[in-house]
């Protein structure tokens, strides 16, 4: 079992960067794939990126794809998001999740859920 805590949301202007983090608890991070979601007020929530438990395989919603990077240090037991050129319609609470397996897109499939963090782009 993994327990995550996310971080690093907050308010920023249109254009402007936050760096997302979620921090696991447990030994066995390193075989847990990972990814963040995110839900805007009235709507469902939906996948943002993912990745493996190695690294080496990232997955991206169309929406973000070329200003979010997601990346993990095993060492760490965290994973990241950088947010890059960000737009109002990003504005969310994130959620951080594991699953054992393959990284994937389909919320369903992650087992394991942070609590979220906030992130509001002003305009």
């Amino acid at each position: 079992q993994v327990q995550l805590v996310e971080s690093g949301g907050g308010l920023v202007q249109a254009g402007g960067s936050l760096r997302l983090s979620c921090a696991a608890s447990g030994r066995t991070f390193r075989r847990y794939a990972m990814g963040w979601f995110r839900q805007a007020p009235g709507k469902e929530r939906e996948f943002v990126s993912s990745i493996s438990w190695t690294g080496g395989n990232t997955y991206y919603a169309d929406s973000v794809k070329g200003r979010f990077t997601i990346s993990r240090d095993n060492a760490k037991n965290t994973v990241y998001l950088q947010m890059n050129s960000l737009k109002p319609e990003d504005t969310a609470v994130y959620y951080c999740a594991a699953r054992e397996g393959a990284a994937a897109t389909t919320l369903h499939l992650y087992a394991y859920w942070g609590q979220g963090t906030q992130v509001t782009v002003s305009s």
